[in-house]
């Protein structure tokens, strides 16, 4: 048989229920609704371009024999990148060897007559006229050997000119050539892209007029969609809208198709693609908004509430997402439904 609880076992039954919903209400976290300033931004996309882009250039005419690098490959100032091979060098190179060893062995021709000649002049047998003529000879057989040498030199310098190197630091972007292929002198092997990356803007024409060098933007991550229908679900997800900061390094004076040219700077481009778009947040001005953190809001049937720290709910529209810049915190925007001096909790709280 069940013993019937009594009216003061019941009521302090409901006090201990109801003594912890009262502390997380009035130990949980509020909010004091306040506007604040927030930068209007534009969402436009920029391309990553490389400030230069060079070529690696062939300096002799020939067949290429040994392609070093392929696209996306990484290279650095000096490194070899194909080698041009002339099948002609090589057999000047031996035509040289062998005239300079026939100078050569008239050289010592020419120093044994003038031996000769000293020996016969020294003895009085001998004419001056022939010892001037031995001499001679000698520095001529002396002069067409230095000069052949030279002329060796030069075959030697265009033999070492066919590696063909990177003239900077960067990343192959376009190899033009194949193995085998025949080229000529200044002909391009490949482009590089030097590994000063920028983000290149094209602004609406009213909007030139708000850029300026060293203005700040921000640029989100690969593949990032940081325009969200409002209240949708990117709303459960702030982390998302945490953004890199750039700066704006340069403005060009001239328009093109009524679009304004800007480049910024941002840190981390290297691994991007040259080329690759990216969705950048551009400053237009400024205005006051009420921003609240995205899980203090409470969505049901299709409609956002906000719980007040009465208890009660209070209907809000939202709209879309405020990225993080700098110190001050990301979240939401709410454009209707509240105002200053609200105080507002986290619905778990409640």
């Amino acid at each position: 048989m069940t013993r019937p609880i009594a009216p003061v076992t019941l009521a302090a039954t409901l006090l201990f229920a109801i003594l912890p919903l009262s502390g997380a209400r009035a130990q949980g976290e509020r909010l004091t609704i306040q506007p604040r300033p927030v930068e209007d931004l534009k969402a436009v996309f920029a391309t990553v371009e490389s400030v230069h882009e060079t070529l690696a250039r062939t300096r002799i005419g020939g067949t290429i024999a040994d392609l070093k690098v392929k696209e996306g490959d990484k290279v650095t100032m000096g490194q070899i990148v194909a080698v041009v091979r002339d099948a002609k060098l090589p057999l000047q190179l031996a035509a040289l060897d062998a005239r300079i060893q026939a100078l050569q062995a008239q050289q010592h021709q020419a120093e044994l007559e003038l031996d000769r000649a000293r020996q016969l002049r020294a003895s009085g047998t001998g004419t001056q006229q022939r010892l001037d003529d031995a001499q001679a000879a000698l520095d001529v057989a002396r002069a067409q050997i230095a000069a052949m040498k030279a002329e060796r030199a030069v075959v030697d310098q265009q033999l070492r000119e066919g590696e063909v190197f990177a003239p900077a630091n960067g990343r192959i972007l376009q190899v033009k050539v194949i193995d085998g292929a025949v080229v000529m002198p200044g002909e391009p092997v490949a482009s590089i892209a030097t590994e000063t990356y920028v983000l290149r803007l094209h602004l609406p024409e009213r909007h030139a007029r708000f850029m300026h060098e060293g203005d700040p933007v921000l640029v989100g991550d690969r593949g990032l969609a940081l325009v969200t229908p409002p209240g949708g679900e990117a709303a459960q997800e702030p982390k998302s809208l945490d953004l890199k900061r750039g700066t704006v390094r340069q403005v060009y004076p001239e328009m093109a198709s009524g679009q304004v040219v800007a480049d910024a700077t941002v840190t981390g481009l290297g691994d991007f693609f040259v080329g690759e778009r990216v969705r950048v947040y551009v400053a237009t001005g400024t205005r006051e908004a009420f921003v609240i953190p995205p899980d203090f809001v409470l969505r049901r049937f299709g409609t956002d509430f906000v719980r007040l720290a009465d208890g009660t709910e209070a209907p809000v529209q939202v709209g879309g997402p405020i990225p993080k810049v700098g110190d001050q915190p990301g979240g939401i925007e709410v454009l209707s439904g509240l105002k200053p001096g609200d105080v507002i909790v986290r619905p778990e709280d409640t």
